[in-house]
Protein backbone atom coordinates (compact mmCIF):
# COMPACT_ATOMS: atom_id res chain seq x y z
CA UNK A 1 0.00 0.00 0.00
CA UNK A 2 1.09 3.60 -0.57
CA UNK A 3 1.35 4.29 3.14
CA UNK A 4 4.05 1.66 3.76
CA UNK A 5 6.26 2.14 0.71
CA UNK A 6 9.96 2.25 1.52
CA UNK A 7 11.52 5.58 0.61
CA UNK A 8 15.05 6.86 0.33
CA UNK A 9 16.49 9.82 2.18
CA UNK A 10 16.11 12.84 -0.08
CA UNK A 11 17.34 16.42 0.06
CA UNK A 12 15.24 18.98 -1.80
CA UNK A 13 17.39 21.88 -2.96
CA UNK A 14 16.36 25.33 -4.11
CA UNK A 15 13.94 28.10 -3.22
CA UNK A 16 10.98 27.27 -1.03
CA UNK A 17 7.93 29.26 0.00
CA UNK A 18 5.42 28.59 2.78
CA UNK A 19 3.14 30.43 5.20
CA UNK A 20 4.53 31.34 8.59
CA UNK A 21 1.30 33.00 9.65
CA UNK A 22 -1.91 34.25 8.09
CA UNK A 23 -0.23 37.43 6.86
CA UNK A 24 3.36 36.31 6.33
CA UNK A 25 4.99 34.11 3.72
CA UNK A 26 8.52 32.88 4.21
CA UNK A 27 10.42 33.00 0.93
CA UNK A 28 13.78 31.25 1.16
CA UNK A 29 15.71 31.73 -2.07
CA UNK A 30 18.36 29.09 -1.34
CA UNK A 31 17.20 26.24 0.86
CA UNK A 32 17.74 22.56 1.59
CA UNK A 33 15.05 20.34 3.10
CA UNK A 34 15.94 16.81 4.18
CA UNK A 35 13.19 14.20 4.10
CA UNK A 36 13.75 10.81 5.74
CA UNK A 37 12.69 7.30 4.73
CA UNK A 38 9.27 7.79 6.34
CA UNK A 39 8.52 10.91 4.33
CA UNK A 40 9.08 13.19 7.32
CA UNK A 41 11.05 16.43 7.24
CA UNK A 42 14.29 15.84 9.16
CA UNK A 43 15.95 19.22 8.67
CA UNK A 44 15.39 22.60 7.04
CA UNK A 45 18.43 24.68 6.10
CA UNK A 46 18.29 28.23 4.84
CA UNK A 47 20.88 30.18 2.85
CA UNK A 48 23.33 27.30 2.43
CA UNK A 49 25.10 25.79 -0.54
CA UNK A 50 24.33 22.26 -1.65
CA UNK A 51 27.67 20.96 -0.42
CA UNK A 52 27.31 22.52 3.01
CA UNK A 53 23.74 21.24 3.39
CA UNK A 54 24.87 17.66 2.74
CA UNK A 55 28.01 17.94 4.87
CA UNK A 56 26.14 19.33 7.90
CA UNK A 57 24.05 16.19 8.34
CA UNK A 58 25.76 12.91 9.10
CA UNK A 59 24.22 9.93 7.33
CA UNK A 60 22.87 12.02 4.44
CA UNK A 61 25.94 11.74 2.20
CA UNK A 62 24.17 9.23 -0.09
CA UNK A 63 20.80 10.94 -0.05
CA UNK A 64 19.03 11.52 -3.34
CA UNK A 65 19.13 15.16 -4.45
CA UNK A 66 16.12 16.85 -6.03
CA UNK A 67 16.65 20.34 -7.35
CA UNK A 68 14.08 22.99 -8.22
CA UNK A 69 13.71 23.40 -11.96
CA UNK A 70 12.24 25.92 -14.36
CA UNK A 71 12.71 29.12 -12.41
CA UNK A 72 10.48 27.85 -9.61
CA UNK A 73 10.20 26.88 -5.95
CA UNK A 74 8.85 24.26 -3.56
CA UNK A 75 5.47 24.98 -1.98
CA UNK A 76 3.33 22.94 0.44
CA UNK A 77 0.65 20.75 -1.09
CA UNK A 78 -2.81 22.24 -1.31
CA UNK A 79 -5.62 21.03 0.95
CA UNK A 80 -9.11 20.86 -0.55
CA UNK A 81 -11.44 20.91 2.43
CA UNK A 82 -14.64 20.30 0.44
CA UNK A 83 -14.98 18.38 -2.83
CA UNK A 84 -17.63 16.01 -4.20
CA UNK A 85 -15.61 13.31 -5.98
CA UNK A 86 -18.81 11.78 -7.31
CA UNK A 87 -19.75 15.01 -9.11
CA UNK A 88 -16.49 15.44 -11.00
CA UNK A 89 -17.97 14.64 -14.47
CA UNK A 90 -20.32 17.61 -14.02
CA UNK A 91 -17.52 20.10 -13.37
CA UNK A 92 -18.41 23.36 -15.12
CA UNK A 93 -22.05 22.37 -15.64
CA UNK A 94 -24.43 24.32 -13.47
CA UNK A 95 -26.59 26.07 -16.04
CA UNK A 96 -28.84 28.78 -14.61
CA UNK A 97 -29.58 26.77 -11.48
CA UNK A 98 -29.63 27.75 -7.88
CA UNK A 99 -28.65 25.18 -5.26
CA UNK A 100 -31.81 23.15 -4.76
CA UNK A 101 -32.70 23.01 -8.47
CA UNK A 102 -29.10 22.12 -9.33
CA UNK A 103 -29.18 19.12 -6.98
CA UNK A 104 -32.23 17.61 -8.66
CA UNK A 105 -31.28 18.48 -12.24
CA UNK A 106 -27.58 17.62 -12.29
CA UNK A 107 -26.31 16.11 -9.08
CA UNK A 108 -28.58 13.32 -7.90
CA UNK A 109 -28.80 11.57 -11.31
CA UNK A 110 -25.02 11.55 -11.66
CA UNK A 111 -24.28 10.41 -8.13
CA UNK A 112 -26.84 7.62 -8.28
CA UNK A 113 -25.15 6.21 -11.39
CA UNK A 114 -22.01 5.43 -9.39
CA UNK A 115 -23.59 2.35 -7.86
CA UNK A 116 -21.96 0.68 -10.87
CA UNK A 117 -18.36 0.06 -9.80
CA UNK A 118 -16.99 0.31 -13.33
CA UNK A 119 -18.47 3.79 -13.61
CA UNK A 120 -17.29 4.72 -10.12
CA UNK A 121 -13.75 3.53 -10.87
CA UNK A 122 -13.62 5.67 -14.01
CA UNK A 123 -14.83 8.80 -12.19
CA UNK A 124 -12.82 8.39 -9.01
CA UNK A 125 -9.58 7.47 -10.76
CA UNK A 126 -9.86 10.60 -12.85
CA UNK A 127 -10.73 13.01 -10.06
CA UNK A 128 -7.87 11.82 -7.84
CA UNK A 129 -5.38 12.06 -10.71
CA UNK A 130 -6.71 15.46 -11.72
CA UNK A 131 -6.57 16.96 -8.23
CA UNK A 132 -3.05 15.61 -7.70
CA UNK A 133 -2.01 17.28 -10.95
CA UNK A 134 -3.19 20.59 -9.50
CA UNK A 135 -1.06 20.11 -6.38
CA UNK A 136 -3.85 18.89 -4.08
CA UNK A 137 -2.14 16.54 -1.64
CA UNK A 138 -5.10 16.29 0.77
CA UNK A 139 -8.81 16.24 -0.04
CA UNK A 140 -11.99 15.90 2.02
CA UNK A 141 -14.17 13.91 -0.37
CA UNK A 142 -17.89 13.30 -0.52
CA UNK A 143 -18.68 10.04 -2.31
CA UNK A 144 -22.24 8.69 -2.66
CA UNK A 145 -24.70 6.67 -0.58
CA UNK A 146 -23.23 3.45 -1.99
CA UNK A 147 -20.89 1.59 0.36
CA UNK A 148 -18.97 -0.34 -2.29
CA UNK A 149 -18.17 2.66 -4.48
CA UNK A 150 -17.32 4.82 -1.45
CA UNK A 151 -14.86 2.14 -0.36
CA UNK A 152 -13.49 2.07 -3.91
CA UNK A 153 -12.73 5.79 -3.68
CA UNK A 154 -10.69 5.11 -0.54
CA UNK A 155 -8.83 2.31 -2.34
CA UNK A 156 -8.00 4.61 -5.24
CA UNK A 157 -6.76 7.42 -3.00
CA UNK A 158 -4.50 4.99 -1.16
CA UNK A 159 -3.17 3.44 -4.34
CA UNK A 160 -2.46 6.80 -5.97
CA UNK A 161 -0.96 8.16 -2.77
CA UNK A 162 -3.31 11.07 -2.08
CA UNK A 163 -4.07 11.94 1.52
CA UNK A 164 -7.85 11.90 1.84
CA UNK A 165 -10.90 11.87 4.05
CA UNK A 166 -13.55 9.75 2.34
CA UNK A 167 -17.19 10.02 3.32
CA UNK A 168 -20.23 7.96 2.45
CA UNK A 169 -23.07 10.47 1.96
CA UNK A 170 -26.09 10.10 4.27
CA UNK A 171 -29.59 11.31 3.35
CA UNK A 172 -32.91 9.77 4.27
CA UNK A 173 -35.32 12.48 3.13
CA UNK A 174 -35.84 15.30 0.60
CA UNK A 175 -33.97 13.44 -2.10
CA UNK A 176 -35.25 11.22 -4.90
CA UNK A 177 -36.70 7.86 -3.95
CA UNK A 178 -34.11 6.21 -6.19
CA UNK A 179 -31.24 7.81 -4.31
CA UNK A 180 -31.52 7.91 -0.54
CA UNK A 181 -31.09 5.85 2.62
CA UNK A 182 -34.14 3.70 3.16
CA UNK A 183 -34.06 4.30 6.92
CA UNK A 184 -32.02 5.81 9.73
CA UNK A 185 -30.78 2.34 10.55
CA UNK A 186 -29.53 1.91 6.99
CA UNK A 187 -27.74 5.25 7.10
CA UNK A 188 -25.88 4.34 10.27
CA UNK A 189 -25.18 0.72 9.27
CA UNK A 190 -23.77 1.69 5.87
CA UNK A 191 -21.75 4.58 7.28
CA UNK A 192 -20.26 2.24 9.86
CA UNK A 193 -19.43 -0.27 7.14
CA UNK A 194 -17.41 2.33 5.22
CA UNK A 195 -15.71 3.54 8.40
CA UNK A 196 -14.68 -0.02 9.25
CA UNK A 197 -13.44 -0.71 5.73
CA UNK A 198 -11.34 2.45 5.46
CA UNK A 199 -9.82 1.82 8.88
CA UNK A 200 -8.96 -1.69 7.76
CA UNK A 201 -7.09 -0.66 4.60
CA UNK A 202 -5.16 2.11 6.41
CA UNK A 203 -5.24 1.28 10.14
CA UNK A 204 -3.01 4.15 11.18
CA UNK A 205 -4.80 6.68 8.95
CA UNK A 206 -1.42 7.47 7.44
CA UNK A 207 -3.10 8.58 4.24
CA UNK A 208 -6.80 7.72 4.14
CA UNK A 209 -9.37 8.23 6.88
CA UNK A 210 -13.17 7.92 7.04
CA UNK A 211 -15.42 10.92 7.60
CA UNK A 212 -19.11 10.91 8.59
CA UNK A 213 -21.06 12.80 5.92
CA UNK A 214 -24.66 13.91 6.38
CA UNK A 215 -25.28 15.70 3.09
CA UNK A 216 -26.94 18.69 4.73
CA UNK A 217 -29.71 19.21 7.26
CA UNK A 218 -32.62 19.29 4.76
CA UNK A 219 -31.73 15.83 3.46
CA UNK A 220 -31.62 14.24 6.93
CA UNK A 221 -34.33 13.92 9.52
CA UNK A 222 -33.59 15.02 13.07
CA UNK A 223 -33.51 11.34 14.03
CA UNK A 224 -30.95 10.61 11.34
CA UNK A 225 -28.73 13.53 12.36
CA UNK A 226 -28.85 12.47 16.00
CA UNK A 227 -27.97 8.89 15.09
CA UNK A 228 -24.99 10.16 13.09
CA UNK A 229 -24.02 12.34 16.05
CA UNK A 230 -23.97 9.22 18.20
CA UNK A 231 -21.85 7.44 15.59
CA UNK A 232 -19.48 10.42 15.66
CA UNK A 233 -19.14 10.18 19.44
CA UNK A 234 -18.66 6.44 19.29
CA UNK A 235 -16.06 6.32 16.52
CA UNK A 236 -14.29 9.65 16.99
CA UNK A 237 -13.95 10.17 13.22
CA UNK A 238 -14.32 13.53 11.52
CA UNK A 239 -17.61 14.85 10.10
CA UNK A 240 -18.45 17.07 7.15
CA UNK A 241 -21.62 18.74 5.90
CA UNK A 242 -23.01 21.98 4.46
CA UNK A 243 -24.35 25.04 6.24
CA UNK A 244 -26.02 28.31 5.26
CA UNK A 245 -25.11 28.10 1.61
CA UNK A 246 -28.03 30.17 0.29
CA UNK A 247 -31.14 31.87 1.61
CA UNK A 248 -33.83 29.48 0.25
CA UNK A 249 -31.92 26.59 1.84
CA UNK A 250 -31.84 28.42 5.19
CA UNK A 251 -35.59 29.07 4.96
CA UNK A 252 -36.12 25.38 4.27
CA UNK A 253 -34.10 24.40 7.33
CA UNK A 254 -36.23 26.73 9.46
CA UNK A 255 -39.36 25.10 8.07
CA UNK A 256 -38.09 21.54 8.62
CA UNK A 257 -36.63 22.15 12.08
CA UNK A 258 -38.92 24.80 13.67
CA UNK A 259 -37.85 23.81 17.18
CA UNK A 260 -34.23 24.78 16.54
CA UNK A 261 -32.90 28.32 16.89
CA UNK A 262 -30.74 28.25 13.77
CA UNK A 263 -29.12 26.11 11.07
CA UNK A 264 -26.03 25.69 13.27
CA UNK A 265 -28.23 24.75 16.21
CA UNK A 266 -29.67 21.86 14.17
CA UNK A 267 -26.23 20.28 14.00
CA UNK A 268 -25.40 21.20 17.59
CA UNK A 269 -28.54 19.54 18.89
CA UNK A 270 -27.57 16.36 17.02
CA UNK A 271 -24.10 16.27 18.59
CA UNK A 272 -22.39 17.02 15.29
CA UNK A 273 -21.06 20.51 15.95
CA UNK A 274 -17.66 19.56 17.36
CA UNK A 275 -13.98 20.36 16.70
CA UNK A 276 -13.98 17.55 14.13
CA UNK A 277 -16.78 19.02 12.02
CA UNK A 278 -16.10 20.69 8.65
CA UNK A 279 -18.90 23.06 7.64
CA UNK A 280 -18.89 24.01 3.97
CA UNK A 281 -19.94 27.46 2.70
CA UNK A 282 -21.18 29.40 5.78
CA UNK A 283 -22.23 32.28 3.53
CA UNK A 284 -25.14 33.61 5.56
CA UNK A 285 -24.32 32.77 9.18
CA UNK A 286 -25.85 34.97 11.86
CA UNK A 287 -23.72 36.46 14.61
CA UNK A 288 -25.12 33.93 17.09
CA UNK A 289 -24.20 31.08 14.74
CA UNK A 290 -20.65 32.36 14.38
CA UNK A 291 -20.32 32.44 18.16
CA UNK A 292 -21.76 28.93 18.49
CA UNK A 293 -19.42 27.52 15.84
CA UNK A 294 -16.45 29.19 17.51
CA UNK A 295 -17.49 27.89 20.94
CA UNK A 296 -17.84 24.34 19.64
CA UNK A 297 -14.54 24.50 17.73
CA UNK A 298 -16.06 23.50 14.38
CA UNK A 299 -14.26 24.49 11.18
CA UNK A 300 -15.35 26.16 7.93
CA UNK A 301 -14.56 25.43 4.28
CA UNK A 302 -14.84 28.54 2.11
CA UNK A 303 -15.96 27.65 -1.44
CA UNK A 304 -15.84 30.94 -3.38
CA UNK A 305 -16.25 29.62 -6.93
CA UNK A 306 -19.28 27.52 -6.09
CA UNK A 307 -20.94 30.30 -4.12
CA UNK A 308 -20.60 32.61 -7.11
CA UNK A 309 -21.59 30.00 -9.74
CA UNK A 310 -24.80 29.08 -7.92
CA UNK A 311 -25.43 32.73 -6.89
CA UNK A 312 -25.43 31.68 -3.25
CA UNK A 313 -23.69 34.79 -1.94
CA UNK A 314 -20.33 36.10 -0.73
CA UNK A 315 -19.00 34.66 2.52
CA UNK A 316 -17.47 37.23 4.88
CA UNK A 317 -14.26 35.35 5.41
CA UNK A 318 -12.47 38.18 7.20
CA UNK A 319 -15.15 38.17 9.89
CA UNK A 320 -14.94 34.39 10.27
CA UNK A 321 -11.16 34.48 10.64
CA UNK A 322 -11.23 37.36 13.09
CA UNK A 323 -13.82 35.52 15.17
CA UNK A 324 -11.24 32.79 15.75
CA UNK A 325 -12.73 30.09 13.51
CA UNK A 326 -10.36 27.96 11.41
CA UNK A 327 -11.06 28.46 7.70
CA UNK A 328 -9.76 26.58 4.65
CA UNK A 329 -10.57 26.54 0.96
CA UNK A 330 -12.81 24.10 -0.90
CA UNK A 331 -13.32 23.61 -4.61
CA UNK A 332 -16.83 22.21 -4.06
CA UNK A 333 -16.65 20.37 -7.35
CA UNK A 334 -19.03 20.34 -9.14
CA UNK A 335 -20.83 23.37 -7.76
CA UNK A 336 -17.39 24.87 -8.19
CA UNK A 337 -16.16 24.88 -11.77
CA UNK A 338 -12.54 23.88 -11.15
CA UNK A 339 -10.69 21.16 -9.19
CA UNK A 340 -7.82 23.60 -8.56
CA UNK A 341 -7.25 24.99 -5.06
CA UNK A 342 -5.01 27.62 -6.65
CA UNK A 343 -8.05 28.78 -8.62
CA UNK A 344 -10.00 28.89 -5.34
CA UNK A 345 -7.28 31.12 -3.86
CA UNK A 346 -7.84 33.55 -6.73
CA UNK A 347 -11.60 33.32 -6.36
CA UNK A 348 -11.33 33.93 -2.62
CA UNK A 349 -9.52 37.17 -3.37
CA UNK A 350 -12.24 38.24 -5.81
CA UNK A 351 -15.08 37.35 -3.43
CA UNK A 352 -13.42 39.29 -0.62
CA UNK A 353 -13.24 42.31 -2.95
CA UNK A 354 -16.92 41.97 -3.76
CA UNK A 355 -17.57 42.07 -0.01
CA UNK A 356 -15.22 45.04 0.35
CA UNK A 357 -17.28 47.05 -2.13
CA UNK A 358 -19.98 47.19 0.55
CA UNK A 359 -18.11 46.59 3.79
CA UNK A 360 -14.85 48.47 3.22
CA UNK A 361 -11.27 47.57 2.37
CA UNK A 362 -10.74 45.67 5.62
CA UNK A 363 -12.70 42.78 4.07
CA UNK A 364 -10.10 42.21 1.35
CA UNK A 365 -7.94 39.09 1.50
CA UNK A 366 -4.31 39.34 0.43
CA UNK A 367 -2.23 36.93 -1.61
CA UNK A 368 -0.46 35.85 1.57
CA UNK A 369 -3.75 35.20 3.32
CA UNK A 370 -5.32 33.04 0.62
CA UNK A 371 -2.15 30.94 0.37
CA UNK A 372 -2.39 30.40 4.12
CA UNK A 373 -6.02 29.29 3.76
CA UNK A 374 -4.97 26.90 0.98
CA UNK A 375 -2.33 25.23 3.18
CA UNK A 376 -2.05 25.80 6.92
CA UNK A 377 -5.66 26.94 7.20
CA UNK A 378 -6.85 23.82 5.42
CA UNK A 379 -4.61 21.69 7.63
CA UNK A 380 -6.36 23.11 10.70
CA UNK A 381 -9.76 22.43 9.16
CA UNK A 382 -8.96 18.72 8.68
CA UNK A 383 -7.16 18.43 12.02
CA UNK A 384 -3.67 17.86 10.59
CA UNK A 385 -2.01 21.20 11.37
CA UNK A 386 0.91 19.47 13.12
CA UNK A 387 1.50 17.19 10.16
CA UNK A 388 0.99 19.08 6.90
CA UNK A 389 0.68 22.59 5.51
CA UNK A 390 4.23 23.87 5.98
CA UNK A 391 7.92 23.01 5.85
CA UNK A 392 8.98 22.34 9.42
CA UNK A 393 10.95 19.56 11.08
CA UNK A 394 8.62 16.71 12.02
CA UNK A 395 6.02 17.50 9.38
CA UNK A 396 5.33 15.23 6.43
CA UNK A 397 6.75 16.17 3.03
CA UNK A 398 3.47 17.01 1.30
CA UNK A 399 4.77 19.37 -1.33
CA UNK A 400 4.71 20.54 -4.91
CA UNK A 401 7.46 21.81 -7.15
CA UNK A 402 6.28 24.93 -8.95
CA UNK A 403 7.89 25.88 -12.26
CA UNK A 404 7.54 29.30 -13.85
CA UNK A 405 8.16 30.25 -17.46
CA UNK A 406 11.11 32.44 -18.43
CA UNK A 407 11.07 34.96 -21.28
CA UNK A 408 14.20 35.06 -23.47
CA UNK A 409 15.80 38.18 -24.92
CA UNK A 410 13.95 37.54 -28.18
CA UNK A 411 10.63 37.65 -26.35
CA UNK A 412 10.00 33.94 -26.86
CA UNK A 413 9.79 31.35 -24.11
CA UNK A 414 13.26 30.39 -22.91
CA UNK A 415 12.27 26.70 -23.10
CA UNK A 416 9.52 24.66 -24.70
CA UNK A 417 7.59 24.77 -21.47
CA UNK A 418 3.99 25.84 -21.86
CA UNK A 419 3.88 27.37 -18.41
CA UNK A 420 1.29 30.17 -18.29
CA UNK A 421 3.43 32.38 -16.05
CA UNK A 422 6.01 34.60 -17.79
CA UNK A 423 8.97 35.66 -15.68
CA UNK A 424 11.08 38.44 -17.21
CA UNK A 425 13.92 38.38 -14.73
CA UNK A 426 13.38 41.71 -12.99
CA UNK A 427 10.62 40.49 -10.66
CA UNK A 428 11.14 40.25 -6.91
CA UNK A 429 10.27 36.95 -5.26
CA UNK A 430 7.05 38.48 -3.97
CA UNK A 431 6.23 39.36 -7.58
CA UNK A 432 6.93 35.80 -8.75
CA UNK A 433 4.64 34.31 -6.14
CA UNK A 434 1.89 36.80 -6.99
CA UNK A 435 2.22 36.02 -10.70
CA UNK A 436 1.83 32.32 -9.92
CA UNK A 437 -1.25 32.91 -7.77
CA UNK A 438 -2.96 35.04 -10.40
CA UNK A 439 -1.80 33.27 -13.57
CA UNK A 440 -0.68 29.75 -12.67
CA UNK A 441 -2.48 26.48 -13.23
CA UNK A 442 -1.66 22.77 -13.36
CA UNK A 443 0.98 23.44 -16.05
CA UNK A 444 2.96 25.21 -13.33
CA UNK A 445 2.90 22.10 -11.12
CA UNK A 446 6.04 20.20 -12.14
CA UNK A 447 5.90 17.47 -9.47
CA UNK A 448 3.92 16.56 -6.36
CA UNK A 449 4.84 14.52 -3.27
CA UNK A 450 2.66 13.15 -0.47
CA UNK A 451 4.41 11.89 2.64
CA UNK A 452 7.64 11.81 0.65
CA UNK A 453 6.23 9.74 -2.21
CA UNK A 454 6.29 11.19 -5.72
CA UNK A 455 2.64 11.00 -6.78
CA UNK A 456 2.57 13.24 -9.85
CA UNK A 457 5.13 14.48 -12.31
CA UNK A 458 5.15 16.19 -15.69
CA UNK A 459 7.60 15.90 -18.56
CA UNK A 460 9.36 18.95 -17.12
CA UNK A 461 10.44 17.03 -14.01
CA UNK A 462 14.01 15.71 -14.07
CA UNK A 463 15.55 13.69 -11.27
Amino acid sequence: MASVLSLKKTIYLGPFVHSQSLAELEICTQGAIGVDEKGTIAFVERDVTEAIAVAKHEGWESAELVRVQDNGFFFPGFIDTHIHASQYPNTGIFGKSTLLDWLNTYTFPLESSLHALSRARQVYSRVVSRTLSHGTTTAAYYATVHVASTNLLADICLAKGQRAFVGRVCMNTLSPDYYRDASVEDAVRDSRASIDYIRKIDPGAELVAPIITPRFAPSCTAECLSALGELHRETGVHCQTHISENKPEIALVKELFPERKSYADVYDAAGLLTPKMILAHAVHLTGDEVELIKERGAKISHCPASNTALTSGCARVRELIESGIAVGLGTDVSGGFSPSVLEMARQAIWVSRFVAMNDGDQAKLSTEEVLYLATRGGAKVVGLENKIGGFEVGMDWDAQMIGLGAVSESGEAASESEDPVDVWGWESWDDRVAKWVYNGDDRSTVAVWVKGRLVHQTSRYQR
